[in-house]
């Protein structure tokens, strides 16, 4: 009878540990979670910029939209959008005469959290926007500068300090959302983490090694953000 394998075993890569499988979730994860956060931060710099200069009817949408996501738990939408909206999605098209499409698992996570993330995009760049002087964008426009220029050259760079903080805790939140995923069958770190503990009993182990990761994520995370920070607020005055 051969012994079972021990911790460093277990971990290991290749065909004899889990340790590949782990790492191909974490892969998953990150992508999805990057993605998720691209599509959001789309989402949100339209929703922000709508939601100051829009009229009533826009404005009246998009609070509608920000203040029911940010009201449901993100599980219960993620049930909601994923299968309410893969049925909705096939109806459509079989209206319409074509076939019903299978929903790709990465893409529909990525649009799933993407939308999630946008409700809450919306508001943190928005507060940045209302943070930027109003003379300067006075200023901008008294010279003739089209809405476009205004916003690549005035908004953009006058928000970003006032916006990465929130926009460090979006990532955060959307990398630990990643395992809600897990729900729906998409093979990532949590859902991979799942089925190795449950192939091999080691529930501690495995769960553990998947907190170790996400925490990795997590401080890399943060020093990232906190370089673009510094980045960005050069030659601010720093308080003490």
């Amino acid at each position: 009878m051969s012994a079972k394998p021990g911790f460093p075993e277990i971990l290991a890569l290749g065909p004899t540990g889990y340790g590949d499988e782990l790492l191909w979730g974490a892969a998953m994860s990150l992508a999805i979670a990057l993605l998720a956060y691209a599509l959001g931060l789309l989402i949100g710099t339209i929703g922000a910029l709508c939601k100051l200069n829009g009229s009533l009817l826009t404005r009246s949408i998009l609070e509608g939209y920000t203040t029911l996501v940010r009201a449901v738990p993100e599980l219960i939408l993620i049930l909601i959008l994923y299968y309410a909206g893969t049925a909705t999605l096939n109806h459509l098209l079989e209206s319409a005469g074509y076939e019903a499409m299978a929903i790709n698992g990465f893409a529909a996570a990525v649009l799933v959290l993407g939308f999630v993330q946008g409700a809450y995009s919306t508001e943190v760049l928005r507060a940045a926007m209302q943070a930027i002087p109003s003379g300067q964008i006075e200023a901008a426009k008294a010279y003739g500068m089209s809405p476009w220029l205004i916003f690549r050259r005035i908004t953009l760079p006058a928000m970003l300090p006032f916006a990465i903080p929130g926009l460090a805790n979006l990532w955060l939140i959307v990398t630990k959302d990643t395992a809600l995923i897990a729900v729906v069958g998409y093979t990532e770190l949590a859902l991979a983490t799942r089925q190795a503990a449950g192939n091999t009993k080691l529930y501690f182990t495995f769960f553990i090694s998947a907190g170790v990761i996400y925490l990795i994520i997590t401080l890399v995370s943060q020093k990232g953000f906190a370089l673009l920070e510094r980045r960005v607020r050069r030659g601010q005055r720093q308080l003490a």
